[in-house]
């Protein structure tokens, strides 16, 4: 069966965001002390993926290219796929039916945030159900406002519903997904909602109505944060740089992931270190090299 491949959803005009996204993609601008996209990005590196897709606007493409490069840097390869118009998540799909070419993917919204020390193992286990789709469920206190799931005691979801008046539960549907080579042909299956667009909740009942949708659920010691606010960036930044300062540790470096994985070498570690070197983040790859 084919490798699982990468999508980070990177487009949409971050209306929400205005004005700061008048000149920049949202998924560019900074938490803390990297881009935006770098969190999610090291999502999927953690995975053990290497061959990810950038679906963003004709506008902005370049931003993410001179910023990303072509992914040679950290071991992985980006193909850089254009979304002419944001007509839902589960249109992401659709784009990316060449680039995956009947691989199953790991999906993940270029606006989110994930944080645990637990998170590979259970990125590892979504991984490993090649078929159906695997949600990942974050308890919160106000469910009422995202999209719920209802499941079973065996991690079988029972029901996905969108913004209940009396939850299922309290877990909320996050932004990260994975699904198996049917998705491309299940989006095209799906009608489009009131607002005009393909919803990733409309796909997931496909899977759901199949009986081959999982969920893992994110518990204690994990953390899930949507940037799409003014208010929500500025916490992501503080909740990145709390970590940071006090353990010394970076959150979604891309660089240190590779390094982890064995996908650049020592010598091409310190090269991206001196690239950076007059700052914290260079200075933090350089302190991974020592002995």
């Amino acid at each position: 069966m084919a490798e699982r491949k990468g999508i980070i959803l990177a487009g949409g005009k971050g209306s929400r965001l205005h004005p700061i996204t008048l000149g920049i993609s949202k998924q560019l601008l900074p938490v803390y002390d990297k881009p935006m996209i770098y969190y999610p990005t090291s999502v999927l590196m953690l995975s053990g993926i290497r061959d990810i897709a950038i679906i963003t606007t004709p506008e902005d493409k370049e931003q993410f290219v001179r910023t990303m490069g072509d992914g040679s840097q950290w071991g992985v390869s980006f193909t850089y796929i254009q979304q002419p118009s944001p007509d839902g998540l589960a249109q992401a799909y659709i784009l990316a039916e060449e680039f995956l070419d009947g691989a199953p993917s790991a999906m993940v919204l270029g606006d989110n945030i994930f944080f645990g020390h637990g998170l590979p193992t259970q990125l590892k286990a979504a991984d490993a159900r090649k078929t159906g789709g695997t949600i990942f469920g974050y308890r919160v206190a106000d469910p009422e406002r995202y999209g719920v799931i209802g499941f079973d005691r065996e991690g079988m979801v029972t029901s996905i519903i969108e913004k209940p008046e009396i939850p299922p539960s309290q877990y909320a549907v996050t932004g990260l997904y994975y699904l198996d080579a049917s998705a491309p042909d299940r989006a095209r299956s799906i009608e489009k909602s009131a607002r005009g667009e393909l919803e990733i909740t409309s796909l997931l009942e496909t899977y759901l109505k199949d009986g081959v949708l999982s969920v893992e659920q994110l518990g204690r010691g994990f953390a899930w944060l949507d940037t799409g606010t003014h208010a929500s960036l500025l916490d992501a930044g503080n909740f990145v740089r709390t970590l940071s300062e006090r353990q010394g540790q970076l959150v979604g470096s891309p660089d240190e992931v590779a390094y982890h994985q064995g996908w650049i070498s020592p010598e091409e570690l310190m090269s991206r270190a001196t690239r950076f070197g007059k700052s914290e983040y260079g200075r933090y790859l350089q302190r991974l090299l020592l002995p």
